[in-house]
């Protein structure tokens, strides 16, 4: 409905006795979710005034749904597998898509500043203009990064090396760098 209606923070939701006729469930059961909506901090509830969402931007419900669903350790590596996996195949469209000049920012972006894993494949996701891939990748990002695992240390040759293989359009050799550069820096944690 949020979606449907595009609305944005601030605006007002509609009455409980609206939402239950609109969804065809009882008023305890509207009830009930608004209130676990508040409790997440989506929603505010203002008296005499109304509902209303909040701005969810920035907001801590990815940490919070991992602490329910990232339980074991399977969990978690499969997490760092299907984003590295992602990670990988962007790198794979974006060879396709990158056009010569962006590659040269890229190449000067990364001499120019110290950045990270997690900078460099911002940039990479955006690049390969794929909503999907990006609304996965970032998913699985947020995952990452609220786990508890070393972070990877690339350096400055990595992403060098990375953008090398972009240029000679050579996916063979873009993969076993990707490879060769994430079993480093897993080793050197």
């Amino acid at each position: 409905m949020i979606d449907e209606n595009g609305l944005q923070p601030g605006d007002k939701l509609p009455s409980e006795r609206v939402l239950s006729e609109t969804f065809n469930v009882g008023r305890s059961s509207i009830r009930e979710a608004l209130r676990a909506l508040e409790l997440l901090g989506l929603i505010e509830t203002r008296k005499g005034e109304g509902t209303f969402l909040r701005d969810f931007e920035g907001h801590n419900l990815v940490e919070l749904i991992s602490t329910f669903i990232l339980q074991n350790d399977k969990a978690k590596k499969d997490v760092l597998e299907t984003k590295n996996y992602i990670q990988l195949n962007a790198l794979c469209i974006v060879m396709v898509k990158i056009s010569e000049s962006e590659l040269e920012d890229l190449k000067s972006w990364v001499e120019q500043t110290t950045i990270n894993e997690n900078e460099f494949f911002s940039r990479i996701i955006k690049l390969a203009d794929n909503f999907l891939i990006h609304r996965i990748w970032t998913i699985l990002n947020d995952y990452y990064h609220s786990l508890t695992f070393p972070r990877n240390n690339w350096k400055k040759e990595d992403f060098t090396h990375i953008l090398n293989a972009l240029n000679n359009k050579n996916q063979q050799e873009l993969w076993k760098m990707y490879e060769e550069i994430k079993k480093r820096a897993e080793s050197s944690k």
